[in-house]
Protein backbone atom coordinates (compact mmCIF):
# COMPACT_ATOMS: atom_id res chain seq x y z
CA UNK A 1 0.00 0.00 0.00
CA UNK A 2 3.23 2.52 1.26
CA UNK A 3 4.34 1.25 -2.67
CA UNK A 4 1.41 2.38 -4.31
CA UNK A 5 0.80 5.87 -2.24
CA UNK A 6 4.14 6.51 -3.10
CA UNK A 7 3.79 6.10 -7.12
CA UNK A 8 0.08 7.73 -7.31
CA UNK A 9 2.00 10.91 -5.57
CA UNK A 10 4.92 10.74 -7.91
CA UNK A 11 2.22 10.78 -10.55
CA UNK A 12 0.91 13.51 -9.30
CA UNK A 13 3.71 15.62 -8.72
CA UNK A 14 4.54 14.88 -12.68
CA UNK A 15 1.39 15.64 -14.04
CA UNK A 16 1.30 18.82 -11.70
CA UNK A 17 4.75 19.71 -13.20
CA UNK A 18 4.06 18.73 -16.68
CA UNK A 19 0.71 21.14 -16.36
CA UNK A 20 3.26 24.06 -15.44
CA UNK A 21 5.48 23.66 -18.25
CA UNK A 22 2.76 23.36 -20.76
CA UNK A 23 1.15 26.57 -19.27
CA UNK A 24 4.06 28.39 -19.29
CA UNK A 25 4.65 27.83 -22.93
CA UNK A 26 1.34 29.39 -23.23
CA UNK A 27 1.26 33.03 -24.35
CA UNK A 28 -0.56 36.05 -22.53
CA UNK A 29 -3.50 37.04 -24.32
CA UNK A 30 -2.95 39.56 -27.31
CA UNK A 31 -2.78 42.98 -26.78
CA UNK A 32 -1.83 46.47 -27.56
CA UNK A 33 2.13 47.04 -27.09
CA UNK A 34 3.86 48.40 -24.79
CA UNK A 35 7.11 49.90 -23.08
CA UNK A 36 9.22 46.67 -22.59
CA UNK A 37 10.57 47.92 -18.92
CA UNK A 38 7.44 49.68 -17.84
CA UNK A 39 4.51 48.11 -19.63
CA UNK A 40 1.37 49.61 -20.78
CA UNK A 41 -0.03 53.09 -20.42
CA UNK A 42 -3.09 52.98 -18.84
CA UNK A 43 -6.10 55.35 -19.98
CA UNK A 44 -6.12 58.09 -17.20
CA UNK A 45 -9.96 58.77 -17.58
CA UNK A 46 -13.29 56.77 -18.76
CA UNK A 47 -11.19 53.32 -18.93
CA UNK A 48 -13.90 51.06 -19.51
CA UNK A 49 -14.49 52.92 -22.91
CA UNK A 50 -10.82 52.52 -23.53
CA UNK A 51 -10.99 49.04 -22.68
CA UNK A 52 -14.02 47.95 -25.14
CA UNK A 53 -11.95 50.00 -28.26
CA UNK A 54 -9.17 47.24 -27.33
CA UNK A 55 -11.99 44.05 -27.14
CA UNK A 56 -12.70 45.36 -30.83
CA UNK A 57 -9.50 45.27 -31.47
CA UNK A 58 -7.92 42.51 -29.83
CA UNK A 59 -10.32 40.28 -28.93
CA UNK A 60 -12.66 39.58 -25.92
CA UNK A 61 -10.02 38.55 -23.83
CA UNK A 62 -6.97 41.22 -23.86
CA UNK A 63 -3.76 41.63 -21.67
CA UNK A 64 -1.98 44.64 -20.85
CA UNK A 65 1.28 44.50 -18.56
CA UNK A 66 2.38 47.28 -15.71
CA UNK A 67 6.02 46.52 -14.32
CA UNK A 68 5.94 42.94 -13.69
CA UNK A 69 2.21 43.06 -13.13
CA UNK A 70 -0.23 41.37 -15.96
CA UNK A 71 -3.82 42.50 -16.28
CA UNK A 72 -6.27 40.53 -18.36
CA UNK A 73 -9.36 42.16 -19.32
CA UNK A 74 -12.46 40.24 -19.98
CA UNK A 75 -14.87 42.02 -22.59
CA UNK A 76 -17.41 39.58 -23.78
CA UNK A 77 -20.06 37.67 -22.42
CA UNK A 78 -19.04 34.03 -23.58
CA UNK A 79 -15.35 34.51 -21.84
CA UNK A 80 -16.71 36.17 -19.01
CA UNK A 81 -19.21 32.75 -18.35
CA UNK A 82 -15.58 30.90 -19.07
CA UNK A 83 -13.43 32.54 -17.17
CA UNK A 84 -15.37 34.29 -14.46
CA UNK A 85 -17.55 32.33 -13.45
CA UNK A 86 -16.71 28.65 -14.42
CA UNK A 87 -12.94 29.19 -12.56
CA UNK A 88 -14.47 31.61 -10.20
CA UNK A 89 -12.64 29.05 -7.31
CA UNK A 90 -9.70 30.53 -9.05
CA UNK A 91 -10.44 34.11 -8.95
CA UNK A 92 -12.09 34.30 -5.97
CA UNK A 93 -9.14 36.82 -4.65
CA UNK A 94 -8.98 40.38 -5.09
CA UNK A 95 -5.07 42.15 -6.17
CA UNK A 96 -3.33 43.35 -2.96
CA UNK A 97 -4.20 47.00 -2.62
CA UNK A 98 -1.82 48.93 -0.77
CA UNK A 99 -4.05 52.04 -1.31
CA UNK A 100 -7.88 51.17 -1.48
CA UNK A 101 -7.59 48.05 0.63
CA UNK A 102 -4.74 48.24 3.18
CA UNK A 103 -4.44 51.92 4.08
CA UNK A 104 -7.96 53.41 3.18
CA UNK A 105 -10.01 50.40 4.23
CA UNK A 106 -8.16 49.35 6.99
CA UNK A 107 -8.11 45.85 5.66
CA UNK A 108 -11.62 45.63 6.98
CA UNK A 109 -13.92 46.68 3.81
CA UNK A 110 -15.57 43.39 1.87
CA UNK A 111 -14.96 44.90 -1.78
CA UNK A 112 -11.45 45.24 -1.21
CA UNK A 113 -10.30 41.97 1.23
CA UNK A 114 -8.32 39.70 -0.06
CA UNK A 115 -9.50 35.67 -0.22
CA UNK A 116 -9.11 34.16 3.11
CA UNK A 117 -10.32 33.41 6.97
CA UNK A 118 -11.18 37.49 7.32
CA UNK A 119 -13.17 37.50 3.61
CA UNK A 120 -14.82 34.41 4.54
CA UNK A 121 -16.01 35.76 8.07
CA UNK A 122 -17.28 39.14 6.97
CA UNK A 123 -18.95 37.15 3.75
CA UNK A 124 -20.65 34.53 6.24
CA UNK A 125 -21.89 37.66 8.01
CA UNK A 126 -23.29 39.62 5.26
CA UNK A 127 -24.78 36.06 3.76
CA UNK A 128 -26.72 35.64 7.11
CA UNK A 129 -29.02 39.18 6.16
CA UNK A 130 -28.60 39.25 2.61
CA UNK A 131 -29.59 36.04 1.48
CA UNK A 132 -33.26 36.08 -0.31
CA UNK A 133 -35.15 35.22 2.33
CA UNK A 134 -33.63 37.69 4.53
CA UNK A 135 -33.82 40.42 2.34
CA UNK A 136 -37.86 39.79 1.98
CA UNK A 137 -37.81 41.00 5.68
CA UNK A 138 -36.63 44.80 4.35
CA UNK A 139 -39.68 45.05 1.57
CA UNK A 140 -41.75 47.30 3.80
CA UNK A 141 -39.10 49.45 4.43
CA UNK A 142 -38.35 49.61 0.38
CA UNK A 143 -42.39 50.39 -0.38
CA UNK A 144 -42.93 52.57 2.31
CA UNK A 145 -39.76 54.98 0.35
CA UNK A 146 -40.77 54.35 -3.02
CA UNK A 147 -44.16 55.33 -2.48
CA UNK A 148 -42.17 58.88 -0.79
CA UNK A 149 -40.12 58.65 -3.91
CA UNK A 150 -43.25 59.35 -6.08
CA UNK A 151 -44.16 62.06 -3.66
CA UNK A 152 -41.03 63.85 -3.91
CA UNK A 153 -41.21 63.75 -7.63
CA UNK A 154 -45.04 64.69 -7.68
CA UNK A 155 -43.95 67.52 -5.27
CA UNK A 156 -40.71 68.66 -7.13
CA UNK A 157 -40.02 66.67 -10.36
CA UNK A 158 -37.02 68.50 -11.29
CA UNK A 159 -35.22 67.12 -8.45
CA UNK A 160 -35.86 63.46 -9.35
CA UNK A 161 -32.19 62.35 -9.28
CA UNK A 162 -31.72 63.62 -5.63
CA UNK A 163 -35.31 61.62 -4.46
CA UNK A 164 -33.41 58.79 -5.52
CA UNK A 165 -30.35 59.73 -4.19
CA UNK A 166 -32.56 60.19 -0.69
CA UNK A 167 -34.68 56.88 -1.63
CA UNK A 168 -31.63 54.64 -1.17
CA UNK A 169 -29.94 56.17 1.44
CA UNK A 170 -33.28 56.25 3.99
CA UNK A 171 -33.63 52.71 3.01
CA UNK A 172 -29.77 51.81 3.82
CA UNK A 173 -29.67 53.88 6.84
CA UNK A 174 -33.05 51.96 7.82
CA UNK A 175 -32.28 48.58 7.45
CA UNK A 176 -28.13 49.21 8.31
CA UNK A 177 -28.80 51.15 12.05
CA UNK A 178 -32.31 51.24 12.28
CA UNK A 179 -33.12 54.99 11.49
CA UNK A 180 -36.92 55.11 12.09
CA UNK A 181 -37.51 58.63 10.36
CA UNK A 182 -36.79 59.40 6.75
CA UNK A 183 -33.07 60.02 5.82
CA UNK A 184 -32.83 63.19 3.78
CA UNK A 185 -29.95 63.21 1.60
CA UNK A 186 -28.27 66.60 2.96
CA UNK A 187 -28.32 64.56 6.55
CA UNK A 188 -24.85 65.08 8.04
CA UNK A 189 -24.21 61.46 8.30
CA UNK A 190 -25.51 60.75 4.84
CA UNK A 191 -23.30 63.55 3.57
CA UNK A 192 -20.29 62.09 5.51
CA UNK A 193 -20.89 58.75 3.72
CA UNK A 194 -21.16 59.97 0.53
CA UNK A 195 -17.86 61.74 1.19
CA UNK A 196 -15.46 58.92 2.37
CA UNK A 197 -17.60 56.90 -1.04
CA UNK A 198 -16.27 59.53 -3.38
CA UNK A 199 -13.32 58.77 -2.11
CA UNK A 200 -13.08 55.03 -2.43
CA UNK A 201 -14.55 55.44 -6.05
CA UNK A 202 -11.20 57.72 -7.09
CA UNK A 203 -8.52 55.29 -5.36
CA UNK A 204 -10.01 51.94 -6.34
CA UNK A 205 -9.69 52.95 -9.97
CA UNK A 206 -6.79 51.23 -11.73
CA UNK A 207 -3.73 52.26 -11.78
CA UNK A 208 -4.86 55.93 -10.03
CA UNK A 209 -1.65 54.86 -7.30
CA UNK A 210 1.15 53.57 -8.32
CA UNK A 211 1.58 51.96 -5.16
CA UNK A 212 -0.45 49.43 -6.26
CA UNK A 213 2.10 48.38 -8.57
CA UNK A 214 5.08 49.30 -6.51
CA UNK A 215 4.39 48.43 -2.95
CA UNK A 216 7.87 50.12 -2.12
CA UNK A 217 6.94 53.43 -2.54
CA UNK A 218 4.80 52.85 1.01
CA UNK A 219 7.98 53.34 2.53
CA UNK A 220 8.27 57.27 0.57
CA UNK A 221 7.43 59.65 3.59
CA UNK A 222 4.38 61.16 3.27
CA UNK A 223 3.25 59.34 0.23
CA UNK A 224 0.11 57.51 2.27
CA UNK A 225 -0.50 60.45 4.93
CA UNK A 226 -3.69 61.52 2.85
CA UNK A 227 -5.12 58.00 3.02
CA UNK A 228 -4.37 57.25 6.36
CA UNK A 229 -6.10 60.60 7.54
CA UNK A 230 -9.22 59.24 5.26
CA UNK A 231 -9.11 57.00 6.66
CA UNK A 232 -9.33 57.79 10.26
CA UNK A 233 -12.30 59.67 9.38
CA UNK A 234 -14.32 56.96 8.03
CA UNK A 235 -13.42 54.03 10.68
CA UNK A 236 -14.29 57.11 13.64
CA UNK A 237 -17.89 57.83 11.21
CA UNK A 238 -18.66 54.41 10.83
CA UNK A 239 -18.01 53.46 15.11
CA UNK A 240 -19.84 56.25 15.38
CA UNK A 241 -23.11 54.82 13.91
CA UNK A 242 -22.29 51.47 15.97
CA UNK A 243 -22.26 53.50 19.02
CA UNK A 244 -25.64 55.11 18.43
CA UNK A 245 -27.17 51.42 18.20
CA UNK A 246 -25.20 50.40 21.04
CA UNK A 247 -26.76 53.37 23.44
CA UNK A 248 -30.21 52.24 21.48
CA UNK A 249 -29.63 48.71 23.21
CA UNK A 250 -28.61 49.47 26.44
CA UNK A 251 -31.88 51.78 26.96
CA UNK A 252 -33.72 48.87 25.10
CA UNK A 253 -34.69 51.35 21.97
CA UNK A 254 -32.97 49.72 19.52
CA UNK A 255 -35.16 48.62 16.35
CA UNK A 256 -34.02 45.50 14.71
CA UNK A 257 -31.30 46.19 12.04
CA UNK A 258 -28.11 44.98 10.73
CA UNK A 259 -26.10 46.80 13.30
CA UNK A 260 -28.18 45.52 15.99
CA UNK A 261 -27.63 41.96 14.86
CA UNK A 262 -23.93 42.70 14.55
CA UNK A 263 -23.63 43.71 18.67
CA UNK A 264 -25.54 40.88 19.27
CA UNK A 265 -23.72 38.06 17.51
CA UNK A 266 -20.12 39.73 17.92
CA UNK A 267 -18.79 37.18 19.48
CA UNK A 268 -19.95 34.35 17.20
CA UNK A 269 -18.92 35.38 14.15
CA UNK A 270 -15.52 36.63 15.70
CA UNK A 271 -15.71 40.25 14.74
CA UNK A 272 -13.19 43.00 16.41
CA UNK A 273 -15.23 46.29 16.94
CA UNK A 274 -13.52 47.75 14.05
CA UNK A 275 -14.58 45.27 11.60
CA UNK A 276 -18.13 45.65 12.97
CA UNK A 277 -18.23 48.88 12.41
CA UNK A 278 -16.50 48.46 8.88
CA UNK A 279 -18.97 45.65 7.92
CA UNK A 280 -22.03 47.87 9.16
CA UNK A 281 -20.48 51.34 7.27
CA UNK A 282 -19.88 49.25 4.03
CA UNK A 283 -23.38 48.46 3.52
CA UNK A 284 -24.11 51.99 2.91
CA UNK A 285 -21.91 52.46 0.33
CA UNK A 286 -22.81 49.38 -1.58
CA UNK A 287 -26.68 49.44 -1.18
CA UNK A 288 -27.07 53.64 -2.02
CA UNK A 289 -24.65 54.55 -4.47
CA UNK A 290 -25.82 52.11 -6.82
CA UNK A 291 -29.40 51.74 -6.19
CA UNK A 292 -29.85 56.01 -6.83
CA UNK A 293 -27.63 55.26 -9.96
CA UNK A 294 -29.63 52.69 -11.29
CA UNK A 295 -33.01 54.36 -10.22
CA UNK A 296 -32.00 57.41 -12.13
CA UNK A 297 -31.05 55.18 -15.00
CA UNK A 298 -34.07 53.44 -15.34
CA UNK A 299 -36.09 57.10 -15.81
CA UNK A 300 -33.27 57.97 -18.36
CA UNK A 301 -34.29 55.24 -20.60
CA UNK A 302 -37.77 55.70 -19.94
CA UNK A 303 -37.50 59.18 -20.95
CA UNK A 304 -35.15 58.54 -23.89
CA UNK A 305 -37.07 55.13 -25.16
CA UNK A 306 -41.27 55.93 -25.34
CA UNK A 307 -41.75 53.02 -27.60
CA UNK A 308 -40.52 50.63 -24.59
CA UNK A 309 -41.76 52.56 -21.58
CA UNK A 310 -45.34 52.37 -24.01
CA UNK A 311 -44.83 48.45 -23.03
CA UNK A 312 -44.71 48.56 -19.67
CA UNK A 313 -47.54 50.87 -19.47
CA UNK A 314 -49.27 48.44 -21.29
CA UNK A 315 -48.59 45.94 -18.92
CA UNK A 316 -49.38 47.99 -15.64
CA UNK A 317 -52.62 48.76 -17.26
CA UNK A 318 -53.32 45.37 -17.73
CA UNK A 319 -52.38 44.08 -14.84
CA UNK A 320 -52.81 46.71 -12.10
CA UNK A 321 -54.96 49.48 -13.60
CA UNK A 322 -55.52 52.49 -12.15
CA UNK A 323 -57.54 51.95 -9.22
CA UNK A 324 -54.32 50.82 -6.94
CA UNK A 325 -50.84 50.69 -6.98
CA UNK A 326 -48.62 48.02 -7.53
CA UNK A 327 -46.82 45.89 -4.54
CA UNK A 328 -44.07 43.38 -4.46
CA UNK A 329 -46.57 40.86 -4.68
CA UNK A 330 -47.46 41.72 -8.61
CA UNK A 331 -43.86 40.70 -9.08
CA UNK A 332 -44.43 37.91 -10.97
CA UNK A 333 -47.29 39.07 -12.92
CA UNK A 334 -44.96 42.28 -14.26
CA UNK A 335 -42.56 40.43 -16.64
CA UNK A 336 -42.10 43.38 -18.63
CA UNK A 337 -41.40 45.59 -15.42
CA UNK A 338 -38.69 43.33 -14.69
CA UNK A 339 -37.14 43.04 -18.00
CA UNK A 340 -37.13 46.93 -17.97
CA UNK A 341 -35.05 47.03 -14.71
CA UNK A 342 -32.79 44.19 -16.17
CA UNK A 343 -32.52 45.74 -19.76
CA UNK A 344 -31.42 49.29 -17.76
CA UNK A 345 -28.97 46.92 -15.56
CA UNK A 346 -27.22 46.22 -19.32
CA UNK A 347 -27.98 49.39 -20.94
CA UNK A 348 -26.08 51.99 -18.77
CA UNK A 349 -24.25 49.69 -16.27
CA UNK A 350 -23.98 51.21 -12.86
CA UNK A 351 -20.60 49.57 -12.27
CA UNK A 352 -19.07 49.87 -15.50
CA UNK A 353 -15.62 48.59 -15.58
CA UNK A 354 -16.54 45.92 -13.44
CA UNK A 355 -13.74 45.40 -9.84
CA UNK A 356 -10.25 43.52 -10.12
CA UNK A 357 -10.10 39.74 -9.24
CA UNK A 358 -6.65 37.89 -8.69
CA UNK A 359 -5.75 34.84 -10.30
CA UNK A 360 -4.98 31.81 -7.39
CA UNK A 361 -3.49 29.59 -10.26
CA UNK A 362 -2.54 28.83 -14.12
CA UNK A 363 -6.12 29.29 -15.80
CA UNK A 364 -6.13 28.44 -19.10
CA UNK A 365 -8.59 29.19 -22.08
CA UNK A 366 -8.29 28.61 -26.04
CA UNK A 367 -5.02 28.05 -25.71
CA UNK A 368 -3.60 31.23 -23.94
CA UNK A 369 -2.66 31.17 -20.23
CA UNK A 370 -3.81 33.75 -17.65
CA UNK A 371 -0.98 33.63 -15.12
CA UNK A 372 -1.18 33.05 -11.36
CA UNK A 373 -1.20 36.67 -9.66
CA UNK A 374 -2.78 38.33 -12.94
CA UNK A 375 -4.89 40.90 -11.97
CA UNK A 376 -8.80 39.64 -13.99
CA UNK A 377 -11.11 42.23 -14.84
CA UNK A 378 -14.43 41.80 -16.39
CA UNK A 379 -15.19 44.93 -18.35
CA UNK A 380 -19.20 45.36 -17.58
CA UNK A 381 -19.65 48.04 -20.63
CA UNK A 382 -17.67 45.25 -22.94
CA UNK A 383 -20.08 42.81 -22.11
CA UNK A 384 -23.05 45.12 -21.98
CA UNK A 385 -22.49 45.57 -25.50
CA UNK A 386 -21.38 42.12 -26.69
CA UNK A 387 -23.63 41.88 -30.11
CA UNK A 388 -23.32 37.69 -29.81
CA UNK A 389 -25.60 37.74 -26.78
CA UNK A 390 -27.67 41.12 -26.95
CA UNK A 391 -28.38 42.09 -30.56
CA UNK A 392 -28.04 45.40 -31.63
CA UNK A 393 -26.27 46.43 -28.07
CA UNK A 394 -26.59 50.01 -28.49
CA UNK A 395 -30.81 49.59 -28.87
CA UNK A 396 -33.13 49.54 -25.07
CA UNK A 397 -35.06 46.35 -25.89
CA UNK A 398 -36.41 45.02 -22.79
CA UNK A 399 -38.08 42.13 -25.19
CA UNK A 400 -34.39 40.45 -25.20
CA UNK A 401 -35.30 39.53 -22.04
CA UNK A 402 -38.12 37.61 -22.40
CA UNK A 403 -38.84 34.49 -23.92
CA UNK A 404 -41.76 33.74 -26.39
CA UNK A 405 -44.15 32.62 -23.76
CA UNK A 406 -43.43 36.41 -22.57
CA UNK A 407 -42.20 34.93 -19.42
CA UNK A 408 -38.73 36.19 -18.24
CA UNK A 409 -35.77 33.85 -19.91
CA UNK A 410 -33.64 31.85 -17.77
CA UNK A 411 -30.67 31.28 -19.94
CA UNK A 412 -30.13 35.01 -20.53
CA UNK A 413 -27.95 37.06 -17.71
CA UNK A 414 -25.90 40.21 -17.47
CA UNK A 415 -23.57 40.33 -14.51
CA UNK A 416 -24.50 43.18 -12.86
CA UNK A 417 -23.28 42.33 -9.29
CA UNK A 418 -20.38 41.06 -10.43
CA UNK A 419 -18.54 37.55 -10.86
CA UNK A 420 -18.52 34.25 -9.51
CA UNK A 421 -17.20 34.23 -5.47
CA UNK A 422 -17.10 38.22 -4.95
CA UNK A 423 -20.38 39.02 -6.83
CA UNK A 424 -22.35 41.47 -4.67
CA UNK A 425 -23.73 39.70 -1.48
CA UNK A 426 -26.42 42.99 -1.33
CA UNK A 427 -27.96 41.89 -4.93
CA UNK A 428 -31.44 40.51 -3.49
CA UNK A 429 -32.22 43.90 -1.61
CA UNK A 430 -30.97 45.86 -4.86
CA UNK A 431 -32.97 44.16 -7.38
CA UNK A 432 -35.93 44.51 -4.78
CA UNK A 433 -35.48 48.31 -4.50
CA UNK A 434 -35.14 48.82 -8.27
CA UNK A 435 -38.26 46.60 -9.45
CA UNK A 436 -40.56 48.54 -6.72
CA UNK A 437 -39.49 51.69 -7.75
CA UNK A 438 -40.00 51.19 -11.81
CA UNK A 439 -42.92 49.63 -10.94
CA UNK A 440 -44.40 52.77 -9.08
CA UNK A 441 -42.62 55.50 -11.06
CA UNK A 442 -44.16 54.39 -14.62
CA UNK A 443 -47.26 53.80 -13.04
CA UNK A 444 -47.84 57.03 -11.76
CA UNK A 445 -46.37 58.75 -14.64
CA UNK A 446 -45.48 59.17 -18.22
CA UNK A 447 -41.75 59.72 -18.65
CA UNK A 448 -40.30 61.96 -21.61
CA UNK A 449 -37.51 64.13 -22.49
CA UNK A 450 -37.92 67.91 -22.04
CA UNK A 451 -37.37 69.20 -26.16
CA UNK A 452 -35.38 72.55 -24.45
CA UNK A 453 -32.83 70.15 -22.76
CA UNK A 454 -32.24 66.60 -24.95
CA UNK A 455 -30.44 64.35 -22.36
CA UNK A 456 -26.93 63.04 -23.33
CA UNK A 457 -27.22 59.41 -22.17
CA UNK A 458 -23.49 58.66 -22.24
CA UNK A 459 -22.60 61.52 -19.89
CA UNK A 460 -21.84 60.03 -16.48
CA UNK A 461 -19.55 60.58 -13.96
CA UNK A 462 -15.77 58.81 -14.18
CA UNK A 463 -15.92 56.67 -11.34
CA UNK A 464 -16.40 52.97 -10.17
CA UNK A 465 -19.69 53.45 -9.59
CA UNK A 466 -21.00 55.71 -12.42
CA UNK A 467 -23.79 58.16 -11.63
CA UNK A 468 -25.67 60.24 -14.41
CA UNK A 469 -24.84 63.64 -14.84
CA UNK A 470 -27.77 66.06 -13.79
CA UNK A 471 -30.75 65.59 -16.59
CA UNK A 472 -34.38 66.50 -17.06
CA UNK A 473 -37.21 65.06 -17.67
CA UNK A 474 -40.58 65.72 -17.89
CA UNK A 475 -43.25 63.88 -15.23
CA UNK A 476 -46.51 63.31 -16.85
CA UNK A 477 -49.03 61.93 -14.08
CA UNK A 478 -51.14 59.68 -15.96
CA UNK A 479 -53.92 59.97 -13.02
CA UNK A 480 -55.32 63.22 -11.36
CA UNK A 481 -53.25 63.67 -8.47
CA UNK A 482 -55.36 63.01 -5.88
CA UNK A 483 -55.57 59.29 -7.34
CA UNK A 484 -52.12 58.67 -6.92
CA UNK A 485 -51.86 60.01 -3.49
CA UNK A 486 -54.87 57.36 -2.76
CA UNK A 487 -53.33 54.44 -4.08
CA UNK A 488 -50.36 55.09 -2.46
CA UNK A 489 -51.97 55.30 0.91
CA UNK A 490 -53.76 52.31 0.41
CA UNK A 491 -50.75 49.64 -0.03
Amino acid sequence: MLGVALLLGVVTVVRTALHVIATRRLPLPPGPPGHWLFGNTFPTSYAPHQFARWTEEYGPVFSLRRGTQVYVIIGRHQAAVDIMEKEGASLADRPRSVSAGETLSGGMRVLTVRFGPTLKKLRRVLHALLQEKSSATYQPIQLENAKRLVIDILNDPKQHQMHAKRYAASVIMSITYGKTTPTAYTDPEVTQVNKCLGRLGSVIRPGTYLIDTYPIMRYIPGYLSELKIWHQEELALFRGQIDIVRKQMENEEARPSFAKYLLEHQQDYDLSDNELAYVAGSMFGAGSDTTASAISIMIMAAAVHPEMQALVHDELEKVIGRERAPTFDDQSMLPMVTAFMLESFRWRPVSIGGFAHCTTKDIVWNGYCIPTGAIVIGNHWAIANDPEVFTDPEKFNPRRWLGDDGQLREDLKFFTFGFGRRACPGQPVANRSVFINTALILWAFRISQNPSYPIDTHAFSDTANTHAAPFQVIFEKRMSEDEIYGNLQDI
